[in-house]
């Protein structure tokens, strides 16, 4: 297939933070189904595939990957670019598409237009969150298979191999290197200060009043607008972006 695009999504049970937070369901639904569902809407992907790890308490997670009619990869814990990699070695991938899954209200148009938008320009590498002005929650990375291959072999440090694609920025054209051509996805205005991601048990709360209001077929900035408008940034406004990459750096 031409242009054969695969979505990886990456899963666990085991955040430190909230644990099984995935699982946690909203009207009787898991926030897993919920992504997925979302994600499968998707035109510009081939195939979705839910990256798990080998520890026994995510066996739940392929088993339901599989029961809901998705494929599934069990792989390293830690060594999360190990884990991706391996997913797609064998699929005769030309284009991958990063998301995780607790972002359950991620934006499938969003994501097809960051997937064109970095297949057109030959892009090696394309993110909405080198400059983080789209909400936390709907971070999207699009990037060649190649670059992934390149990645797997010459990535060393703890962040570069826990996050997947640190590598790829820390070796930009522009920042002193000469490996890959990247580029961010503009938003036009700062909604950085939103939170729709789910890391502690307050943003779990934003997110089920969000579900239980507005449904789970909305546009990302549909929800955004009525976080806005409501006031209701207070709920998870203290908790720190990014947070597991910035403990990963400090262990480099």
């Amino acid at each position: 297939m031409v242009n054969k695009t695969i979505l990886v999504t990456q899963a666990r049970m085991g955040s430190t933070r909230f644990p099984e937070k995935i699982l946690k369901e909203v009207n009787g639904i898991p926030l897993l189904k919920i992504h997925l569902d979302r994600i499968k809407k998707c035109k510009n992907i081939s195939d979705i595939i839910i990256a798990t790890t080998l520890n026994e308490k995510d066996e739940i997670i392929y088993k339901k990957s599989i029961e809901w009619g998705f494929h599934s990869f069990r792989g390293s814990e830690t060594n999360v670019l190990d884990r991706y990699y391996n997913s797609l070695k064998d699929k005769n991938v030309e284009w991958v598409v990063r998301v995780t899954s607790d972002c359950p209200l991620i934006d499938p148009e969003l994501i097809d237009s960051i997937v064109e938008y970095t297949q057109k320009n030959q892009y090696d590498y394309v993110s909405n969150c080198l400059v983080e002005n789209y909400p936390d929650g709907q971070d999207i990375e699009v990037f060649k298979f190649n670059v992934l291959k390149t990645t797997w072999k010459n990535a060393k440090l703890n962040s570069e191999l826990e996050h997947v694609t640190p590598y790829i920025r820390n070796n930009a054209i522009g920042l002193g290197k000469s490996l890959f051509r990247i580029k961010n996805y503009e938003c036009d205005k700062n909604y950085s200060m939103i939170r729709m991601t789910v890391d502690e048990p307050e943003d779990f709360k934003l997110i089920k009043f969000l579900i239980e209001k507005l449904g789970t077929k909305k546009t990302w900035l549909d929800y955004t607008e009525y976080i806005i408008r409501n006031n209701l940034s207070f709920i998870n406004e203290k908790i720190t972006r990014n947070e597991g990459y910035l403990k990963s750096l400090n262990k480099d």
